[in-house]
């Protein structure tokens, strides 16, 4: 039980247009009504649910600011609690102001993620929706809001309801059948059983595979530029971020290190990672840095290996080559304001890869170029698309967990062996998958959970 009242700013601690102070708790509407009064000073009724109240907040008995106040009875709010949103001028002074006559009128300073935490064990939203929470303030692309949207609307706990639903009828069922064998049979039960495990483990696969394209949609796609010293790396990578970030000379070597830096992409988000050009060399930090492009390029999700086109391949452009035949990549044909030595599709054939002819210096087909990214998402080369997403490490794992319980219940299956066992491995499954919702988790899981959302939310 949550007997305290808890207070926080609902918006940022910065100066604008108006700032949002939520009170949630038993006592919050008795709270706000020690302060809020009319402008002459009485009483104003803020106890009515879902209606807004124009008011002052007072305190010492003066006014401080004009506000509107919004109150939501419990259950019907976001925490299941009585709660307050004052409304008022959005100055960095006035709002740290009116949460202290709140605190001095009997409010605690919220914890962060508290708010929806209550959510969370005021049975308002299951652990895997609050999570979405935290995942729709910390996106940084349209494809990772979708995702997080479709969570909090219960796309991942649907599914899970769905599995565990099924678990526990069919446990039910053997259950009912031991204790009563001479009115339920088990008869051919072995065979239901097995396609209804069969369709839950096929399904769960599914959603476990997702989950690298759901750590690039939370993460952002990682991005490796290679190319030989002096292709045009360093200027691509300035051009993509909008600004001088990294040294462009024309002396070979100049980049020794990765380099990255975060771009949003018509909706995409790309971790660049500029790298220390590839060749031969006895310059051993050189030789560190090109040993660092090449590990940066096989942990990548999406490669961009720029060519200078006014230069013949050479032993370098065979090593890149035979790195990223099995990576998604973008070959770009740079310098091609220049006599090409370099012909654009004899170097389609021999990297297999979509090549696109730019100019970094003059800026040209850059913009073909993020065409052909956001294609490739788009096409499902990278693939994402409108069905559930798992981005959470905790779901994969619960589902890696309940998956390999299943599993042992197709080998009891096969094994021909008493139907008690699947009760054991089916119970173990349907536990793991309760984690996900946050059904007996530990006290300590959920703290650590909501101690990484911002304040107020």
């Amino acid at each position: 039980m949550i007997n305290d009242t808890i207070c926080a700013l609902a918006t940022a601690a910065v100066e604008s247009g108006i700032g949002i102070i939520r009170i949630s708790g038993s006592e919050a509407v008795d709270i706000a009504s020690k302060f809020i009064k009319s402008k002459s000073g009485n009483d104003v009724d803020i106890s009515e649910s879902h209606r807004i109240k124009y008011g002052f907040v007072y305190k010492d008995g003066e006014p401080l600011d004009e506000v509107l106040v919004m109150t939501m009875l419990a259950p019907k709010s976001f925490t299941g609690e009585n709660t307050v949103e004052i409304d008022c001028h959005g100055g960095v002074l006035m709002m740290q102001k009116i949460l202290e006559v709140a605190v001095l009128n009997g409010a605690r300073l919220a914890e962060p993620g508290e708010f929806t935490k209550r959510a969370f064990l005021n049975g308002r939203i299951d652990l895997s929706e609050a999570e979405a929470v935290g995942d729709i303030i910390s996106s940084e692309n349209d494809f990772a809001l979708k995702a997080s949207v479709n969570q909090i609307r219960g796309s991942v706990s649907d599914k899970i309801k769905k599995f565990r639903s099924q678990i526990l009828e069919d446990d039910a069922f053997i259950e009912a059948a031991l204790d009563d064998p001479e009115h339920i049979s088990l008869d051919g039960f072995k065979n239901v059983l097995l396609k209804h495990v069969t369709d839950i483990i096929g399904e769960i696969d599914y959603l476990i595979s997702s989950s690298d394209d759901g750590k690039m949609l939370k993460e952002g796609i990682r991005t490796v530029i290679l190319g030989k010293p002096n292709a045009g790396k360093s200027s691509l990578l300035n051009i993509l971020v909008g600004s001088e970030r990294a040294i462009v000379t024309d002396i070979a070597g100049t980049t020794r290190d990765t380099l990255e830096e975060h771009i949003n992409l018509k909706g995409i988000s790309l971790t660049i990672v500029d790298t220390a050009g590839i060749r031969e060399t006895d310059d051993t930090v050189e030789k560190i840095g090109v040993e660092r492009a090449l590990d940066a390029a096989d942990n990548a999700d999406l490669i961009i290996y720029v060519v200078d086109s006014s230069i013949p391949l050479d032993d370098s452009d065979y090593r890149i080559i035979s790195r990223i035949k099995e990576k998604n990549t973008i070959v770009l044909l740079n310098k091609s304001d220049l006599n090409q030595v370099i012909v654009q599709n004899e170097l389609e054939a021999l990297t297999h890869k979509t090549v696109i002819p730019i100019s970094a210096k003059n800026n040209y087909g850059i913009d073909k170029l993020e065409s052909e990214i956001t294609s490739m998402f788009f096409s499902s080369k990278i693939n994402f698309n409108d069905q559930i997403i798992i981005t959470n490490l905790r779901h994969k794992n619960c589902l890696i967990k309940a998956n390999s319980a299943l599993h042992e219940v197709l080998n009891s299956i096969k094994a021909d062996m008493s139907e008690d066992f699947y009760t054991i491995d089916l119970m173990l499954a349907y536990e793991e998958l309760g984690y996900i919702l946050g059904e007996e988790v530990s006290e300590d899981l959920i703290n650590e959970i909501f101690s990484k959302f911002c304040m107020g939310k």
